[in-house]
């Protein structure tokens, strides 16, 4: 006959008993390694207005220009057709960045919150994404440190619609070349140079809007 003892202490054993296995561990960043890595990530002799090792179209580099009348400063615009990222300045300019959007119909338009911004973020892609491309993500399924080969780069701006995470972000890219086209799967791409440059003008609490690409303006029209 079981007793009540008999069944706690059986529980007590079974619960606390060692699982056997890996444990896993969440993903990190070095910080040690931050300086390093951003020196690594910015070109010898770099000047925003020139440097372009990367080789895409030099309309991309980082220009100062006049802003629409109107706009908040401190907010993020994104064109994009043109694929631009405008942060408007308090001085009635913006500072104009090229970036990539996502690919296909991933690209998500509206007006989202900055609620969190990161060095040399981690990663983990989300279920939709390893369902949609398991070959690429599943490896990573339990998530990747921060460093110069993780997507999301060096810098990462978090978009929140409320309170609600989106897994939308704008973020530095190992993939430089693929700026001015459709490359991510739902995210913004900037060049690690340029949002380290960005990223200390940049406050939580901002509106970043993002606006429709090509197709779906012609679809409008």
């Amino acid at each position: 006959m079981l007793t009540r003892r008999h069944f706690v202490t059986s529980a007590a054993a079974l619960f606390s008993a060692p699982i056997s296995g890996a444990v896993w561990a969440a993903p990190t960043s070095d910080r040690s390694k931050w300086s390093k890595w951003d020196a690594q990530v910015t070109p010898a002799n770099y000047d925003p207005a020139t440097s372009n090792p990367w080789g895409f179209n030099p309309r991309f580099l980082p220009q100062r220009v006049e802003a629409n009348a109107g706009l908040t400063p401190g907010d993020i615009h994104v064109d994009a057709v043109a694929r631009y990222l405008y942060h408007i300045r308090d001085d009635g300019t913006a500072m104009r960045y090229g970036v990539a959007i996502a690919r296909g119909n991933l690209y998500e338009p509206g007006t989202y919150t900055i609620r969190r911004k990161a060095r040399w973020p981690t990663w983990t892609p989300t279920a939709a994404m390893i369902k949609r491309d398991p070959g690429i993500y599943t490896q990573h399924a339990d998530g990747m440190n921060g460093g110069p080969n993780n997507p999301l780069g060096s810098r990462a701006f978090y978009l929140f619609v409320g309170n609600r995470d989106t897994y939308l972000r704008i973020h530095g890219s190992p993939q430089p070349r693929s700026i001015g086209g459709r490359a991510s799967s739902g995210c913004v791409r900037m060049v690690m140079a340029h949002i380290n440059s960005l990223y200390e003008h940049v406050s939580t609490g901002s509106t970043a809007y993002l606006y429709p690409p090509e197709d779906r303006v012609s679809a409008r029209s």
